[in-house]
């Protein structure tokens, strides 16, 4: 079983915010897998089902941003799943909106969610995927911009990568990521 974790922080205020990509991503996989992600559990809301026939469990944190390894952690003791195969999806800064990039491993990198993560499983080894959500404005605060609401001329790129992580995904829950990211990686 597979354990795929979008990052985000919950409630309406939050909505459709550049750090809320990850939840985007899982949305996105619920729709195309037909699995609700509905049922509150472990400090998230999860769904069970299968993709591509293997089976996995969706997942969005409840908890906020920086306090996501709590929801990671109570859900892969609960289902003994390694971090190996925990996906981590969530949003970068340093990548252009339509881009992503899967890594098998690494360190958080600035990212408060997975450096939560990295501190309640005790590894930085878990594969994940981040979702460009672009660069804040000279002088314009982090917090702020990753706050902030994708504008209309990006919902179509915002769109495709969706649509590419729904692919990528579909590799990655039979282990096949480097194939995953010999096909995503690249530079559009």
């Amino acid at each position: 079983m597979k354990l795929i974790v979008g990052l985000g922080n919950p409630t309406k205020e939050y909505e459709n915010t550049r750090h809320n990509i990850g939840f985007m991503a899982i949305d996105a996989l619920s729709e195309e897998y037909h699995i609700p992600v509905d049922s509150l559990r472990h400090k998230a809301l999860i769904g069970k089902g299968a993709i591509e026939g293997q089976k996995v469990i969706l997942a969005k944190p409840v908890t906020y941003m920086n306090l996501s390894g709590e929801a990671v952690r109570a859900i892969s003791d609960y289902y003994k799943i390694p971090p190996e195969d925990i996906i981590i999806i969530f949003d970068d800064t340093t990548l252009d909106v339509g881009r992503m990039r899967i890594r098998k491993k690494g360190s958080a990198g600035g990212h408060n969610g997975i450096k939560s993560i990295i501190v309640h499983l005790g590894t930085m080894e878990f594969p994940r995927i981040k979702i460009g959500i672009g660069a804040k404005r000279e002088g314009q605060d982090l917090a702020d911009y990753v706050l902030s609401r994708f504008p209309k001329e990006e919902k179509e790129a915002l769109g495709q990568v969706l649509e590419d992580v729904k692919k990528a995904v579909a590799l990655m829950v039979w282990d096949d990521i480097e194939e995953a990211m010999n096909q995503y990686n690249k530079k559009k």
